[in-house]
């Protein structure tokens, strides 16, 4: 091998892609003694001497231009104070968490002990050459103005304090479309801010930028008013004082059109908000206790506008909304500052987000289906995937128009798909199930509780929220699994079949009424009783859980068949199904039948089609279901095309309103341009199928493992259909993430089959 061609190998190496591009990961491999020489000394050299020779290929050959500082003295954490750097690095590495989690930012968080602005500014300036951003968090005021002003003025990478910005591009953006809905202008309004730390001056600040006039707002902090008459106000708190005759929190809010809380709980009563304007705005910002609590509010006021800082009331400011797009968008630029533009092109493109349709996995997140510009919707939530790519585009875009950029992206399209591959957009339906499971836990008994994934799994469900879970199984074999790997299982549930004699018996007994003319006597129900699939699946019938999880272990007709016997199918069901939701990067894509039905009849095809219709529905997700075939419409006659051939007839005459189409195959069914250009009168030609429906076992089975190995697809499943309760099936082997998936499935199937439960008896 040339020498030439060593060296670039090396380079290869330690590329990070070309200036305007992402590589999300490193594209070579690790694994030999000449990988480590070009990883390594001697290899390392060239890249070296390529930044040597020009300090801006340090972007290109390292992890620089991906990389942001978390940097705090800790003398201002949330809103427990001046508590030190080492009892602040827990929020400095759940703020590294979120930049990874939204927007695929590493991160690096720094605790500096010191409260000098000049050592910890120096400190700061020595690190330059690290670090392609500075995020400042949890900076007491007034330092906080100083040190930020400085590392801006001094450093040539985006530095951004985001307890004062983040709050403040937020609540503008909020401000903006709560002005719209109210029918207020923004140079007209009367601004009431009750604090005055560094989020309070910065969002007032902010708002003055995008039209609030400084005669119509009034300041105060804890020793009242900001009036300009008072002795020894400082510079930041001066900016905003006023002349009027306004002394108490009281005179300032009658007539206000708006107030923003950065304060403490409770101090704007039912009483005072009375006196506000018409269509008040409150933003009531406060944590964990807003400054006035939001039933109260809303009861008091009918027409009012009402934010908050919290996540379980609509509206929520949340800085996680802003800071990671917006160091996205700085750094795929190499921005040399996060300027004025920069945070005003944020506000706005955030507030136009919350105008568009909002997607259905938001809408699941939230358990509900019609979350639409209002009121209670003023600005995006946080889960929205689509936040990456119209915030980080559009900060970018500012900061080559404002000349801070360092280099330019010229396909912008092209900017969107990269930014859409650094998350995915399996991770949106995924977390949005999750968050919807976390709503409202169901207990699921975990049938094969001996095996450390499960207990793994358990912890995992039980930890983040998703899920009650029950263990069956030997408790003491338990217990030493869960105690030889240190696993936290404390006050969870261990049931043992064999040692719930009473419970045993009851269920052996139900067995028995219902399989008795089935072959199955009362010794032998109670024989079977000792099988934890049996017990677990009568666990869920008398209602000793929700749902039940198993199959690891286990062939899945092993698994299927205690559930049918004890459970059995939902009224009007014939035949039960299986579904896999495969996690594609083109989103999530649904495939029936690939583990039940071995060969199904036109009609079986029929009600396949109906089940993994309403099932996908479950997902608030619109189905685009193809039936497919090996022949497109009538193209060959042969069984298969038949069959699928008259199961569309059915559907079409008899549910026209399903979204089905068939047969045909299955790279038209995905492909909308081909299926327009030659089949034009198809249901399907409008947008590619997000459901399929397999002609027989075989071909499912095949399509979702080839899918799954080759092209990278995570499978979710198998999802049973048509169980009178959740029963959820494993693939032998899962892994845990696989297990926390499904067990996260079985919990909002619980949560709708309740819902419907509770609607029938209505």
């Amino acid at each position: 091998m040339s020498k030439t061609t060593r060296k670039q190998d090396a380079l290869d190496y330690h590329s990070q892609g070309r200036p305007g591009k992402i590589q999300v990961i490193p594209t070579k491999p690790t694994n030999s003694q000449r990988d480590l020489t070009l990883a390594y000394s001697p290899g390392v050299a060239e890249p070296c001497l390529k930044i040597a020779a020009n300090p801006e290929d340090v972007y290109k050959y390292t992890a620089k231009g991906n990389l942001v500082a978390v940097i705090s003295n800790g003398t201002a954490v949330l809103g427990l104070g001046d508590i030190g750097p080492e009892a602040g690095k827990p929020v400095m590495e759940g703020k590294g968490i979120l930049f990874k989690i939204f927007a695929d930012i590493d991160v690096f968080d720094l605790e500096l002990n010191t409260k000098s602005v000049d050592e910890f500014v120096n400190v700061v300036k020595a690190l330059e050459p690290t670090f392609g951003g500075v995020n400042l968090e949890d900076i007491k005021a007034p330092e906080c103005f100083e040190i930020e002003r400085r590392l801006k003025e001094e450093m040539n990478i985006p530095v951004m304090h985001d307890d004062q910005h983040g709050t403040a591009i937020i609540s503008a953006a909020a401000l903006i479309n709560a002005c719209e809905i109210q029918k207020k202008k923004i140079k007209d309004i009367k601004i009431v801010v009750n604090g005055a730390g560094a989020a309070a001056i910065s969002c007032t600040r902010l708002y003055v930028a995008l039209g609030a006039q400084k005669e119509n707002i009034v300041m105060l902090d804890r020793t009242g008013v900001i009036r300009a008459d008072r002795p020894d106000l400082d510079g930041t708190k001066a900016e905003f004082a006023t002349k009027r005759d306004i002394f108490t929190l009281t005179d300032a809010v009658k007539n206000a059109d708006v107030f923003i809380g950065l304060s403490s709980a409770d101090i704007l009563s039912a009483e005072v908000l009375k006196t506000m304007a018409p269509n008040p705005i409150v933003f009531a910002m406060a944590n964990p206790n807003p400054e006035i609590a939001y039933e109260l509010a809303v009861k008091t006021r009918k027409d009012i506008i009402m934010a908050t800082g919290r996540s379980d009331y609509p509206n929520q400011v949340n800085n996680v909304l802003g800071f990671p797009y917006i160091f996205r968008g700085a750094l795929d630029v190499r921005a040399r500052t996060i300027n004025e533009e920069m945070k005003i092109a944020a506000v706005k493109a955030i507030a136009a987000l919350a105008k568009e349709s909002v997607p259905e996995a938001v809408n699941l997140a939230y358990n509900t289906t019609n979350l639409k510009f209002g009121k209670d919707y003023i600005i995006p939530k946080p889960i929205d995937f689509r936040l990456i790519t119209t915030v980080a585009p559009a900060v970018a875009k500012a900061a080559i128009a404002s000349g801070v950029a360092g280099t330019t992206i010229k396909d912008w399209d092209a900017y969107a798909e990269e930014l859409k591959k650094r998350l995915g957009m399996d991770d949106a339906i995924v977390r949005a199930l999750s968050n919807k499971a976390k709503s409202n836990p169901k207990r699921v008994v975990f049938a094969e509780a001996d095996n450390y994934k499960i207990l793994k799994a358990a912890q995992i469900v039980k930890d983040d929220g998703i899920a009650i879970p029950i263990l069956l199984g030997n408790k003491s074999a338990i217990n030493k699994i869960i105690a030889d790997n240190d696993l936290d299982l404390e006050g969870v549930e261990v049931v043992d079949p064999l040692a719930e004699t009473e419970l045993s018996e009851k269920f052996a007994q139900f067995l028995y009424s219902q399989r008795q003319r089935r072959g199955i006597t009362l010794y032998q129900a109670r024989k079977l009783m000792r099988d934890r699939n049996y017990f677990g699946a009568s666990m869920v019938e008398f209602g000793n859980a929700d749902a039940l999880i198993s199959g690891l272990t286990r062939d899945y007709g092993t698994t299927v068949k205690p559930a049918l016997q004890i459970i059995g199918t939902e009224a009007g069901v014939n035949k039960v199904a299986g579904m896999y939701m495969m996690l594609t990067k083109r989103g999530p894509v649904f495939f029936a039948d690939t583990t039940i039905n071995l060969a199904p009849t036109a009609q079986e095809l029929v009600d396949i089609t109906l089940l993994v219709n309403r099932s996908v529905q479950q997902f608030n997700i619109s189905p685009r279901i193809a039936l497919l075939s090996y022949s497109n419409y009538g193209s060959n006659d042969g069984e298969v095309s038949q069959k699928t051939r008259e199961a569309v007839r059915i559907l079409h005459n008899q549910f026209p309103d399903i979204i089905v189409d068939g047969e045909v195959q299955a790279n038209f069914a995905l492909n909308p341009e081909l299926m327009k250009d030659n089949f034009s009168f198809s249901k399907l030609k409008d947008g590619p199928a997000n459901t399929l429906v397999f002609p027989n076992l075989e071909s499912g089975n095949i399509a979702y493992k080839l899918l799954q190995e080759l092209g990278g697809a995570e499978a979710v499943g198998p999802i049973l259909l048509g169980m009178n309760k959740p029963v959820h099936v494993l693939q032998l082997g899962s892994s845990v993430r696989e297990i926390v998936n499904m067990v996260t499935i079985a919990v909002v199937d619980a949560q709708d089959k309740a819902a419907i439960n509770i609607s029938k008896k209505k």
